[in-house]
């Protein structure tokens, strides 16, 4: 299951779990729309690989799989891969 992070790992944007801006990588690293069209260019700068947009939990979901709390940033931001 999708850990939907609450941020893009770039600039710290937040991201809750109805967002359209949130990008996704196969492994759940996370960004937004802005850092991946703009300085990530459609990839991962962890593995390379494609970020695509994150799926929607239904919210009646939510309250049984909550997203997650942990923000995970980067400290000097990113670079592409």
């Amino acid at each position: 299951m999708l850990e939907l992070r609450p941020c893009c790992e770039c600039c710290g944007t937040d991201l809750p779990p109805e967002s359209l801006a949130a990008r996704i990588c196969s492994f759940e690293c996370t960004f937004c729309a802005t850092c991946t069209e703009t300085t990530l260019r459609g990839h991962c700068p962890n593995c390379g690989g494609e970020l695509l947009r994150r799926p929607i939990r239904p919210a009646e979901k939510l309250s049984k799989f909550p997203a997650s709390t942990v923000r995970k940033v980067k400290s000097l931001g990113c670079t592409p891969n």
